[in-house]
């Protein structure tokens, strides 16, 4: 572009930023076509991983082998958007496999019915074979209703993901037009291992970066295999074993390389694992065919521009390798950073640069140009003013790029100085020091694609701007999670909501501020109405229209028309254009007071609110209070001695005498069970007398249990300390007891099962379950009476039990009564009792002081 004179009153306000029209590129426009297969888009590759996972992860598939989980992903992929079913022959499926018909008929079909994920309807051929297959991927079709579900694929979706596998895995067609379509990477595979294969390298390519790289698992790994071989496994879900060989039989096809860094040492690097063909997709893609729209996409780093019209350009970092195998790691460093210009541009001056970088021929002092025409306005060699101070221009951004600066760029009132690629730190006025933001998308899934519409927005923010949309993007998840009924669809609603906003701003190119926009605008929900689910009228757990919204735009239409019939009934004959005065006059009284009443409504509910948080304070003090009041009562009740052995500091009750407390009650237990079979229930004598045969056995039980446990117990071990030891005896008595109420209550049931009552029971049950409708042709067979049989065995036990229950109630009552009537021990008995006791260690010191 030749250099154009500027007037000196232009040349004044130079230092404001004007527009000026940019002249019209010269040639012809440049032609693109349609960019290739395997060069997906960050958020369309996000989306396409996202859906084979969520169909590989279905429940059914878990145990399926590696030909049916490929065709359920083979049958979603060729599934009609507006229908929702496939219909495909056996033949050309598993061509789509690398299978045969009758690997297909006999293993493939039967495993997808068997996994419940696939609908199949079969048409017979001419000897009864599958010979054509309908099917209906049930998970695709249950998520067309679910919004943000990451099956519910549109149809420029589900074109992507055809195409994919086309490129990948096509078996290749012969049109009768003379057409011929060639067959995917994969597509002359055959054989064992075949579908496995397949499956392996469509996990990879979606997993891999435009660099054709795939991100290797983290944690620990087997040495002996590899962290590459280690990723295959956990995508595909098979041992080690099996995927080494899998990733040997691709590697050998030169379908994946593992190539190796060189270190200093001599030694060779940790192996990567790399896709070559997404690498060349995305190093020779073409744009598409309309100029207009391919300059926009250049500017957005969306579209290549065409090779017909400008000439290979170098990388603009010297000394790059290839990319692959490049010792910068993930970066492409030979991709070009220019956008395109015009053939006709005058060239800048080219000296040997120091480093090669883009923009280096602006000299060092790190400005900017003002405007587009900046410093064009200048002969070659016309004065001093058109000499620069060094043999190159100054540094800057070149025409066309985004400046890169947001609301919070410059924080504390410090202007960046300069950038480091790579997510280096740039030098900052003042001496200090900010980090690059990353280039990718986070690692987290329901980050990249709540995120992927605006991912060239997050490619400009810096690393705390990063920071602060990944907490602002996580609580609107949390958010969104707790109003949807699939909490797992908040990603994609997220990204949807992303997608209006770009298109309501025009594209992200037109977004200035990108920080600004993505936390105050993009992310920010926008109710029309009072409904929490409402977006721009849009409900967000249904996708549908805001039922609110419309009752709200009904109520007001009903109100403009109901004033507007009250004016014609009170001011008859009024021309038009007073009536609509009329009528807005009223519309703004009726608005004012609705607001007023909003305003009076606010202040109730922040009234409310202060009340009700007040009770809540009053509450938890109470509580506070009662929690230390309960604690002082415990305080207390710990200082207090036993009240059967006197031991000090026992909270009322040591633990042996608790022991034995609960020993005499089990004792007292058993004599009732023994009782409630063996003795006549009227004869408390009877009675009585039972319970002392069972307290005399149990108490035999227990002196048993006594020598045991002094005949295992070591004597120094016993003198250490006696309370721990008269504890320990007294649980073991405890246990003795309950063994022997056990085995009571057992013989108890037993005896009670066979009561008349208990047979009775028995077999109503058993005539009950004969006479049902399933067994009233056969009551007697063997089903009918081993269901019987089972059924009075039930009823005779809780017979049984309920016998039990009864007649031990009856018992207590008896004893209780029995107990109240007995007059209390006199004090002398007590003393006596009380005086036999002896005493412990801080007792006897207390009575000798």
């Amino acid at each position: 572009m030749s250099a154009v004179a500027v007037p000196a009153a232009r040349r004044r306000w130079s230092g404001r930023r004007w527009l000026h029209t940019v002249p019209e590129m010269a040639g012809p426009a440049a032609k693109r076509g349609p960019g290739h297969s395997l060069a997906l888009g960050q958020d369309a590759r996000s989306r396409s991983a996202t859906a084979v996972r969520t169909l590989l992860d279905s429940p059914g598939l878990e145990e399926a082998s590696d030909p049916v989980r490929l065709a359920v992903v083979v049958l979603a992929s060729r599934t009609p958007s507006e229908t929702g079913v496939v219909e495909i022959r056996a033949r050309e499926l598993g061509r789509w496999l690398g299978l045969s018909v009758s690997r297909v008929r006999h293993a493939v079909v039967p495993g997808l019915r068997r996994s419940g994920v696939v609908d199949v309807d079969t048409l017979p051929g001419e000897f009864g074979e599958d010979w054509g297959l309908t099917c209906r991927v049930l998970p695709m079709w249950e998520a067309q209703n679910k919004v943000g579900h990451p099956l519910r694929l549109t149809k420029p979706e589900l074109a992507t993901l055809l195409r994919l596998m086309e490129a990948l895995m096509a078996p290749g067609w012969a049109h009768r037009d003379g057409r011929v379509t060639p067959a995917g990477l994969l597509g002359a595979r055959t054989g064992h291992g075949a579908a496995t294969d397949r499956l392996a390298l469509l996990l990879l390519v979606l997993e891999a970066g435009e660099t054709g790289r795939v991100r290797l698992c983290g944690g620990r790994v087997d040495k002996r295999y590899g962290r590459p071989v280690a990723t295959l496994a956990r995508l595909l879900g098979r041992s080690l074993s099996q995927a080494e060989r899998v990733l040997e039989r691709l590697e050998g096809a030169g379908l994946v390389e593992r190539p190796r860094r060189q270190t200093v040492s001599g030694l060779r690097h940790v192996a990567r694992l790399v896709v070559p063909a997404v690498a060349a997709a995305h190093g020779g893609r073409q744009g598409s065919a309309d100029a207009v729209d391919g300059l926009v996409g250049d500017l957005a780093g969306t579209a290549w521009p065409s090779e017909d019209l400008h000439p290979p350009t170098k990388s603009q970092v010297s000394g790059a390798r290839e990319r692959c195998g490049a010792a910068e790691g993930d970066l492409a460093n030979s991709a070009s950073l220019h956008t395109d210009h015009s053939s006709v541009v005058t060239p800048v001056s080219s000296p040997s640069l120091s480093g090669g970088f883009s923009g280096e021929g602006r000299g060092g002092k790190g400005r900017r140009p003002k405007r587009v025409c900046m410093r064009e306005d200048q002969a070659v060699g016309g004065g001093a003013a058109a000499e620069p101070a060094s043999p190159v221009a100054e540094v800057g951004p070149l025409r066309g790029e985004k400046p890169g600066k947001s609301a919070v760029d410059e924080q504390g009132g410090q202007r960046a100085a300069g950038t480091k690629a790579g997510g280096q730190l740039e030098a900052v006025a003042g001496g200090k020091t900010r980090q690059q933001g990353r280039a990718d998308l986070p690692e987290d899934l329901g980050l990249r694609v709540a995120l992927g519409p605006v991912a060239w927005l997050w490619a400009g923010l810096n690393r705390w701007q990063q920071d602060q949309v990944v907490k602002a993007v996580n609580a609107e998840l949390e958010r969104l999670k707790d109003l949807l009924m699939q909490p797992e669809g908040a990603p994609r609603l997220l990204a949807d909501r992303l997608t209006d906003r770009l298109e309501e701003t025009g594209g992200e190119a037109r977004v200035s501020s990108p920080f600004g926009w993505i936390t105050r605008r993009g992310l920010v929900q926008r109710p029309a109405c009072s409904d929490v689910r409402c977006d721009d009228g849009i409900r967000l757990d249904t996708g549908g229209d805001c039922a609110n919204c419309g009752n709200v735009i009904h109520i007001r239409r009903a109100r403009r028309v109901r004033i507007a019939a009250d004016i014609d009934r009170e001011l008859p004959g009024l021309g038009v254009g007073e009536r609509r005065q009329v009528l807005e006059e009223r519309l703004r009284e009726h608005a004012a007071a609705e607001a007023e009443d909003f305003v009076w409504r606010r202040e109730q509910a922040r009234a409310e609110q202060a009340r009700r948080e007040k009770a809540r304070a009053a509450a938890r003090q109470r509580g506070e209070r009662e929690r230390r009041a309960a604690a002082a009562a415990d305080a207390v009740r710990q200082t207090l001695a036993c009240e059967d052995c006197g031991q000090q500091r026992s909270a009322g009750l040591c633990e042996a005498c608790g022991f034995r407390r609960r020993t005499e009650a089990a004792i007292a237990e058993a004599g009732l069970v023994a009782a409630t079979w063996t003795a006549n229930l009227d004869d408390a004598a009877d009675v009585a007398d039972v319970v002392a045969c069972v307290r005399a056995s149990v108490e035999a039980d227990i002196e048993r249990a006594r020598q045991y446990f002094w005949e295992f117990m070591e004597p120094d071990a016993l003198d250490a300390d006696p309370a721990l030891t008269a504890s320990a005896l007294a649980f073991a008595e405890l246990q003795a007891v309950q063994q022997a109420l056990a085995e009571y209550r057992s013989s108890a049931l037993g005896r009670l099962g066979s009561t008349p009552e208990a047979d009775a029971e028995a077999r109503r049950a058993y005539k009950t379950e004969q006479n049902r409708r399933w067994f009233r042709a056969n009551p007697n067979g063997a089903d009918a009476v081993a269901a019987a049989t089972k059924a009075a065995e039930s009823a005779r036990e809780r017979t049984a039990e309920y016998l039990l229950a009864t007649r031990l109630e009856q018992l207590r009552k008896r004893t209780e009564a029995r107990t109240e009537t007995v007059a209390p021990a006199s004090w002398s008995a007590r003393l006596t009792e009380l005086a036999a006791r002896p005493l412990d260690g801080d007792q006897a010191g207390a009575a000798i002081a």
